[in-house]
């Protein structure tokens, strides 16, 4: 299961990928920045493509994001650099900061990466934003009818809310000062949450199917894209999808 196949871009192998990508190209829309550029693709559905470009015209990556409803408040802290392509980042952040104060007062650190990161990077820090979530589903997504048939699912000994969030990407602390590592923190957080929304969408230019839900979970609102064939059945208003994600997202304000 790829991020691609969450928004309706099945990519089994490389060469899948090669193709997608230059079917995407034909359709992109070029945005600037300090380090090179971006080419968007923006569908339809809400499935987006970032393709990457550096100052000699090469292509040099791509991520996926999905353009969902979801609306949260975060205390972003610092930006985080990645050594995959000099046009890739995200932020480390705190989720629903409770005052001016954003670096501590939230309900959980988090780190998220953003599709469009150099056209946003040069922000002052720390400082309260508003973003739009994705979650990107893996192959450990589940569905739940009810909050109940979700607590009664939990075979572990330690027993989630149908609303919580574990930063997992946030295991990288030196031993040695309790400080921590932004070179090797990753964009992924371990959470359940309550379906508010939900539509089976169609990507335009690929014609394949994806889930996109918009979730409560603890923090806030995420919009959770998904692969169909992991969707059993119908999802279920008030129902409950838990997992680990990959995190994607966008600075609105």
């Amino acid at each position: 299961m790829s991020n691609l196949s969450d928004i309706g871009f099945p990519t089994p192998d490389e060469q899948a990928v090669n193709e997608m990508i230059l079917h995407v190209l034909e359709h992109t829309k070029p945005v600037k920045s300090t380090h090179g550029f971006y080419l968007v693709y923006r569908d339809a559905s809400g499935a987006e493509i970032y393709l990457q470009g550096n100052f000699k015209e090469e292509l040099i990556g791509f991520n996926p994001h999905f353009a969902g409803t979801s609306r949260r408040k975060v205390g972003l802290t610092k930006a985080i650099e990645r050594d995959s392509s000099e046009l890739d980042g995200g932020f480390h952040a705190w989720a629903n900061p409770s005052d001016e104060n954003v670096e501590i007062s939230g309900e959980y650190p988090f780190v998220f990466d953003v599709p469009d990161f150099r056209t946003v990077e040069n922000s002052e820090f720390p400082r309260i934003a508003e973003i739009q979530l994705t979650a990107f589903a893996s192959n450990d997504f589940k569905i739940y009818a009810s909050g109940e048939d979700y607590q009664k699912a939990q075979e572990s000994e330690l027993e989630y809310a149908s609303k919580m969030f574990v930063p997992s990407g946030l295991l990288a602390v030196d031993e040695k000062d309790g400080s921590l590592d932004l070179s090797v923190v990753r964009p992924v957080g371990k959470l359940a949450g309550e379906i508010k929304n939900f539509e089976l969408k169609t990507n335009s230019l690929s014609g394949e199917k994806f889930y996109a839900l918009l979730v409560e979970t603890l923090g806030g609102e995420t919009d959770v894209v998904v692969d169909p064939k992991f969707v059993p059945e119908e999802p279920r208003i008030g129902g409950i999808v838990s997992g680990q994600f990959w995190l994607s997202g966008k600075i609105l304000v």
